[in-house]
């Protein structure tokens, strides 16, 4: 498979997954498509990258929560209690997909 098509597929599925609890609550639109998107550009990053001298299972968090930090800088001047949640998500979703695209490439 293609790996850029691999990468949207796994940027969807990310995406989704952090998505639904922002469905759920009801939170803003533009938020929830503001999540979604970061999520699938980040795994079409993390998928297509190699840092060098960094593990590949730790190369997709680190991206993620990297690439998530000026969401939480925004954040953090209305929800100090949204910083925790953004950047554990940021961690996991980004383990994930670097693990997913390390096995499905």
């Amino acid at each position: 498979m293609d790996t850029l098509l691999l990468s949207a597929i796994i940027g969807i599925a990310a995406g989704i997954v952090d998505i639904v609890p922002m469905v759920i609550q009801k939170l803003d639109k533009r938020a929830t498509i503001s999540a979604f998107l970061q999520y699938f550009f980040v795994s079409i990053i993390i998928v297509n990258i190699d840092l060098p001298h960094i593990v590949w299972w730790l190369q997709g968090s680190l991206i993620s929560v990297a690439l998530a930090l000026p969401v939480v800088f925004i954040v953090a001047s209305n929800d100090k209690k949204a910083v925790p949640i953004i950047l554990t998500m940021a961690a996991i979703l980004g383990t994930l997909i670097g693990i997913a695209g390390h096995y499905f490439k």
